[in-house]
């Protein structure tokens, strides 16, 4: 009997002991004062933040041609200079130069005399004292005479040589010097591109988008720089290069920030609208816990955390599922308040 009263009085201490045993999943008072944030509407979502460099779009970036061989006689810019449109950039001598000039020359005289001849013989004509097909004959030659100065002179102009031979190599647009391969005295050939000039600044970036994200991004999604400069994706590449694992793309920033310089690397983010009935916290609210997403509700005095559906990435979480608007979460102290929950 005294055995039996033992064992009885074992299981009431020991039921006693279970319900008072702590709920992990009930909300409790806590010995930390995290900082908190309240779930807002989620408008968009980021989709991924990836490096990208300034690159000059389409027309941009001009080689200025040696159109004839030669020597530089001398060169008027340095590389990293500006210039202007129509600024001299160097001076070639060219023997070819002055061939064409004389060429044009010549052409010049022809077109006086036949000039001269078809008006003699219009005269004679109406004197009557030649046919009035001789007239004609010799009118047609000065018309010709005139198309072989006007191609010659074309093609003088189209080299940019003048009729003492020198050759002057002008700036095709405004911008900056980025490669100027010439020196005083050197020889240069003909078709040669020895001078490049770049527009100063650009509004075009060049970004590699992981295999991962290529088939949630497509053309017209919106972009927005570090800085806050916003535009969207213009093309993006449908084949995958080999080395870089990565599809290339190209964006272009359309408000009216200054002009960003070639070359320069930025942060860019890669937006799209989030998904009805989204809401948004900071990313710090968000915690892994053995591979799932979780975050900490405020519920009286306490946390209750809570699984939840995130996507996109960024500095704000944007969930999907788990969150209703206006909820308060925890944004610091995450560890401490994960190791209450468990204890």
């Amino acid at each position: 009997m005294p055995k039996r009263v033992a064992w009885i009085a074992i299981c009431v201490a020991l039921s006693s002991c279970a319900d008072k045993a702590p709920d992990r999943d009930a909300a409790r008072p806590v010995p930390v004062s995290p900082r908190t944030a309240v779930s807002a509407a989620a408008r968009d979502v980021t989709l991924a933040t990836l490096p990208a460099t300034v690159v000059q779009p389409p027309g941009a970036r001009v080689a200025v041609v040696t159109p004839l061989p030669g020597l530089v006689r001398s060169v008027h810019v340095q590389p990293g200079q500006m210039v202007r449109k129509g600024q001299l950039l160097a001076v070639l001598v060219s023997r070819d130069a002055m061939v064409l000039a004389s060429d044009l020359a010549q052409a010049e005289a022809r077109q006086g005399l036949a000039a001269a001849e078809a008006a003699r013989m219009a005269q004679l004509a109406r004197a009557g004292v030649v046919a009035a097909a001789r007239a004609d004959g010799a009118q047609s030659v000065s018309r010709q005479a005139a198309i072989a100065v006007g191609s010659a002179r074309a093609i003088l102009a189209q080299t940019g040589a003048g009729r003492d031979g020198r050759v002057r190599l002008t700036a095709p647009i405004s911008g900056r010097v980025a490669t100027m391969a010439m020196d005083a005295g050197a020889a240069v050939d003909g078709m040669a591109a020895p001078i490049v000039i770049e527009a100063e600044g650009s509004r075009w970036l060049a970004v590699q988008v992981p295999e991962r994200l290529a088939g949630k991004l497509r053309p017209g999604v919106a972009v927005v720089t570090a800085e806050g400069q916003s535009g969207r994706l213009e093309t993006l590449a449908t084949s995958l290069d080999p080395a870089t694992r990565a599809f290339a793309a190209r964006a272009r920033i359309f408000d009216d920030g200054p002009p960003l310089v070639s070359g320069r690397l930025v942060q860019l983010s890669l937006r799209a609208p989030a998904p009805a009935g989204a809401v948004s916290v900071p990313a710090a609210a968000v915690m892994n816990d053995a591979g799932r997403d979780i975050v900490f509700v405020r519920q009286g005095n306490g946390f209750r955390p809570r699984a939840v559906t995130r996507m996109g990435d960024g500095d704000t979480a944007v969930i999907t599922a788990g969150l209703k608007p206006g909820e308060t979460v925890a944004t610091s102290n995450l560890p401490e308040l994960r190791a209450l929950v468990l204890r």
